[in-house]
């Protein structure tokens, strides 16, 4: 992916931005908003050693509406969201690992986001979680806006993996970010999955996915089943946690894009269109 580069510091990050292609979609520009560097390195939907359980989204755990009026830093998170992480049980370990997701969508790679939290020994772990994608870098400097809440939240629900299978996934869509997958990407990973949208800033989070029909089998295959459903014994697909399953993505969204090949946007099943919307792709 090729493009003008500038360049600024703001606090101890060097923050990069490609001009060339912000605000075209409505979506403005932002400083740290893509990598100048094929995006399909750095859309793992897997945190080693597991991919994101989408029961990481339990009402007694991290509720990520607490994290948006603030800045992404310790010193500016409300007690309620540094409370969840710094928890030293259970609901901790998946507050953490929900906001790990969240800050690899969020931030950019020369971002990371630090805390530290002690366990039921006392013995103080020192975390950092770095940034990847750079769907909304400026939530370091301010709080999260609107729109880039929709998108982190997209971001979010294609990272979900039940099973906790490490997979890679192209993620494509109308964010700077996501918008020009390189030709190797293309053919690398020539298969749709399907498509992911919603809020997942709400109480109770709103997450949705559709898949496409003729790649099923690939998709179960290969581990992915919160766009497609994990067939039971029965025979029926059973959602992931907290996804919902609007169906095949030719009738929930718009079709493909020439340019960039992701769904423009998607409609869930109250009728409600969203623009922020990720197509992920697999090999």
């Amino acid at each position: 992916m090729k493009g003008r580069v500038h360049a600024r510091y703001l606090r101890t990050f060097l923050f990069v931005t490609l001009p060339c292609c912000g605000g075209g979609d409505g979506f403005p520009a932002e400083w740290g908003s893509v990598e100048a560097t094929s995006s399909a390195l750095l859309n793992h939907n897997a945190l080693n050693p597991n991919a994101l359980n989408p029961n990481a989204l339990n009402p007694n755990a991290l509720n990520p509406n607490a994290l948006a009026p603030s800045r992404l830093q310790e010193s500016s998170l409300s007690e309620t969201a540094l409370g969840a992480i710094t928890e030293p049980g259970e609901i901790g370990a998946i507050s953490r690992q929900l906001l790990q997701y969240i800050v690899s969508c969020a931030l950019n790679a020369s971002q990371s986001f630090r805390f530290s939290w002690r366990d039921e020994l006392g013995e103080l772990h020192e975390e950092r979680y770095p940034g990847h994608l750079g769907l909304a870098a400026s939530w370091s400097d301010e709080p999260l806006s609107a729109p880039r809440r929709l998108w982190v939240s997209a971001c979010v629900a294609s990272r979900a993996n039940r099973a906790g299978v490490s997979v890679m996934i192209s993620s494509r869509g109308t964010h700077p970010a996501l918008r020009y997958p390189d030709r190797s990407e293309v053919e690398s990973f020539p298969r749709e999955e399907g498509a992911f949208w919603g809020n997942l800033f709400t109480s109770p989070p709103r997450l949705y996915a559709c898949y496409n029909d003729a790649n099923v089998a690939n998709s179960r295959a290969l581990g992915r089943e919160c766009a497609t459903g994990r067939r039971d014994p029965a025979g029926a697909a059973r959602e992931c946690p907290n996804i919902h399953i609007v169906g095949p993505c030719e009738l929930a969204c718009d079709g493909l894009s020439t340019s960039g090949g992701h769904h423009p946007a998607c409609t869930d099943d109250r009728g409600e269109r969203s623009s922020a919307v990720i197509t992920t792709f697999l090999p």
